[in-house]
């Protein structure tokens, strides 16, 4: 599993969380205006996961 962050078409940061098959398993329902905020988001579903984090 890993996480990708992602800017969406109105420049809002996103982040969503895939399997292995690449298939979206969790997303941030929400958008963020600075990036650090979605990062933030993301280890909040992380926990102590050791997922990677995949800028792009």
């Amino acid at each position: 599993m890993y996480f990708k962050l992602y800017k969406d078409a109105a420049l809002m940061w996103r982040w969503s969380l895939k399997a292995a098959n690449h298939q979206i398993v969790a997303d941030s329902a929400e958008g963020y205006v600075n990036k650090v905020d979605a990062i933030h988001g993301i280890n909040l579903v992380k926990g102590s996961s050791n997922a990677p984090v995949y800028d792009g």
